[in-house]
C-alpha cells in the first residue's frame, strides 16, 4: 500500500505551473492577483529608484549653479519660467512672484515675501505629489497581499478536505496536491508583500529626504529675497 501511494505521489506534477493548473478557480484567481500585484510593485519600485536618483542629481547640479554667485535674474533667464527640474521649478516659482511683485515705479507691492513663500510652497507640494505617486500602491500590496494569499490557502485546504471526504481516502496522493496548491498561494502572497514593504519604507524615507532638501532650498532662497526686500 505504501509503495502504491509513493508511486502515485511521484506521478503528480508539483511544479508551480502544475500546482496552478490543478488549483480551483478561486485559488487560481488569488494567485493571478498576487502575481499581478508583484509585477506592479516591482514596476513602481524600479521607476521610483530611477526617478529619485535623477531628482537627487538634478538638485545637486542646480545647487551648484545657484550658489556659484551668478545674479538671480541671470539664472532665471537661463532656466526660464517653465524649467524641467524640480529644484528649478521651485526657484522659478519664487522668481516669477518676485518679478510680479515689482511696481512700475520700482517699488515692491505689499506682502511680497508672503506671496513668494506661498508660491514656492505650492511648487514643493506639486513635486512632493509626483515623488510620492505610486507609494500608496506599495503600502497596499504590502499590507494586503499576505491576507489575500492566506485566503487562497484557506480555500485550497478546504477543497482538499472536501476531496478527502468525497474519496474517503487520506493517503499522500490525495492530500498532498491540495495542500501544496494552498501553500503556494501563501508563498505568492509573501513574495508580493515582502519587497513591497521593504521598498515602501526605503522609498518613503528617500522621498522625505528629497522634499526636505527642496524645503531647505526654498527657505534659503526666501532669505536671500528677504534681504533684498529689506535693503
Amino acid at each position: 500500500m505504501e509503495a502504491e501511494t509513493l508511486a502515485l505521489a511521484q506521478e503528480i506534477d508539483f511544479s508551480m505551473w502544475g500546482l496552478f493548473a490543478r488549483a480551483t478557480f478561486i485559488v487560481k484567481l488569488v494567485m493571478l492577483m498576487l502575481v499581478v500585484a508583484s509585477f506592479w510593485s516591482w514596476a513602481i519600485i524600479i521607476q521610483k529608484l530611477i526617478n529619485y536618483r535623477s531628482a537627487r542629481s538634478e538638485a545637486d547640479a542646480f545647487d551648484e549653479v545657484f550658489w556659484s554667485g551668478n545674479p538671480l535674474d541671470e539664472l532665471f533667464d537661463q532656466t526660464g519660467p517653465q524649467p524641467e527640474g524640480s529644484s528649478e521649478k521651485i526657484f522659478a516659482a519664487g522668481m516669477i512672484e518676485w518679478r510680479r511683485s515689482h511696481r512700475n515705479d520700482g517699488g515692491m507691492i505689499a506682502g511680497a515675501q508672503a506671496r513668494i513663500d506661498r508660491s514656492m510652497d505650492v511648487a514643493i507640494a506639486k513635486e512632493t505629489e509626483i515623488l510620492q505617486k505610486g507609494l500608496p500602491v506599495l503600502a497596499t500590496v504590502g499590507s494586503t497581499a499576505p491576507f489575500i494569499g492566506l485566503f487562497g490557502t484557506v480555500w485550497g485546504i478546504m477543497n482538499a478536505f472536501v476531496e478527502i471526504a468525497e474519496q474517503q481516502n487520506t493517503n499522500l496522493a490525495v492530500v498532498a496536491p491540495g495542500i501544496a496548491e494552498a501553500l503556494l498561494a501563501t508563498g505568492l502572497g509573501l513574495l508580493a508583500a515582502i519587497p513591497a514593504v521593504i521598498f515602501y519604507n526605503k522609498l518613503s524615507a528617500d522621498s522625505d529626504r528629497i522634499v526636505a532638501g527642496y524645503e531647505a532650498f526654498a527657505d534659503e532662497f526666501a532669505t536671500i529675497l528677504s534681504r533684498q526686500l529689506d535693503s
